[in-house]
């Protein structure tokens, strides 16, 4: 099976996905691979989800020929595909806007979801807002304390921030609160997980709803410049953004796909949140993936200074592209991250998301080694007006 048609029935990417759930969810996976899979094949269903994405979230996102970066850069053309432009200032919505649609189809009105930098929590509010359902969204308390204007946008927009004190109160731990609601709760409540991991269908459907993306890019670029990019890169953390803007192009070989993880303070300082750089395979979150754990199977503490990134594992389609070579993955710290962030505000006039600005600096750095016709595209996955506190607080500035 090629690595574009995968999941099989069961979840599977290769070695990797399926479903390690305690068996109170099993039937409530069941009922949702069944609804996702009438939803898929629905006209309807679609046709409505295509209108949202349009009026709603304002797509298609623009591709943006970053022209300025790449003269002064030397080498290759950079373009970036601008998800930060849309509705809530990043990818998430694409996904959220899709699963609260299964949800309304299943009869639930309560939605729930895990957030980290708090994207993926606002989306969720927003898309609960939007459709009249209640709403309750779990983030480790260290991510409040940085993502503090996330917050607010949540409670603004009436859902529940529920503050994780477990672990170390970052994605990871809001991810298990979540699922014990769900566990809880199941009758009612629907999980919108944020990412492309967790039990079958998840992988599968986050993608599905975010390949947008990508479909958008096999369009857009040849109008503007004539052919495919050379390379895409896009950040990983579960990976959604990333393989959104993957997936259309997996089965276009002579594109190279490049997955940039959070190096942190330095793979070899343990501080950081690099799973498919450094982590080994293991099962976490209901799916089998490559993680960072110790020798006795605990998940280790991960740290990035992007909350986004912020987590141990990742999604397992991105575990069978690295490990079949369909795409590689590498890592940019926390330094080389923020010197991106500044230059893309200073030379392009946009700033990004701590998150999209790992897969910049991996652009930037690459761009003088190809010749000045190459073409690498960047998926500028959110806007980083949710980082202004953390950036301002590693210059010693406050507001």
């Amino acid at each position: 099976m090629k690595p574009y048609d995968l999941p099989d029935a069961a979840g599977h990417f290769g070695p990797f996905g399926g479903v390690f759930v305690s068996e109170t969810l099993m039937h409530a996976l069941a009922q949702l691979r069944e609804a996702y899979d009438e939803c898929r094949r629905d006209p309807e269903f679609i046709a409505e989800f295509e209108y949202e994405l349009e009026h709603f979230v304002g797509r298609p996102s623009p591709v943006y020929h970053a022209k300025r970066w790449s003269d002064r850069l030397g080498g290759a053309q950079i373009y970036f595909k601008r998800e930060d432009l849309n509705h809530t200032g990043a990818h998430k919505v694409n996904n959220t806007i899709g699963q609260a649609m299964v949800a309304r189809r299943m009869g639930k009105p309560r939605v729930i979801a895990e957030t980290g930098a708090g994207q993926h929590g606002v989306a969720t509010a927003t898309v609960a807002a939007r459709y009249g359902m209640k709403c309750v969204v779990y983030m480790g308390s260290t991510d409040v304390e940085r993502q503090a204007q996330n917050v607010y946008r949540m409670r603004l927009l009436g859902a529940e921030v529920v503050p994780v004190e477990s672990g170390s109160r970052t994605l990871k731990d809001a991810l298990n609160e979540a699922m014990r609601d769900w566990v809880t709760n199941v009758d009612d409540t629907f999980y919108i997980i944020g990412t492309v991991a967790g039990p079958h269908p998840y992988p599968m459907m986050v993608r599905d709803f975010q390949s947008v993306i990508g479909r958008e890019c096999l369009t857009q670029m040849p109008e503007m410049t004539g052919r495919q990019p050379d390379v895409v890169v896009a950040c990983v953390g579960g990976g959604s953004n990333a393989i959104g803007i993957f997936h259309p192009y997996i089965d276009h070989e002579s594109v190279a796909l490049v997955g940039v993880e959070a190096g942190g303070e330095g793979i070899e300082t343990g501080r950081h949140a690099a799973s498919l750089s450094a982590g080994v395979p293991g099962v976490l979150h209901g799916n089998r993936t490559y993680l960072l754990q110790n020798a006795d199977g605990q998940i280790i503490e991960t740290h990035s200074v992007s909350a986004g990134l912020d987590y141990p594992g990742v999604g397992p389609e991105h575990a069978w592209l690295k490990d079949c070579g369909r795409a590689s993955y590498v890592t940019v710290d926390d330094e080389q991250a923020l010197a991106a962030f500044h230059d893309c505000c200073r030379i392009e006039g946009i700033i990004p998301a701590l998150e999209s600005s790992h897969a910049l600096a991996h652009a930037a750095a690459i761009a003088p080694t190809m010749a000045r016709d190459a073409i690498i595209l960047v998926n500028l996955s959110g806007r980083g007006d949710k980082d202004m506190h953390t950036v301002a607080a590693r210059a010693g500035l406050s507001f």
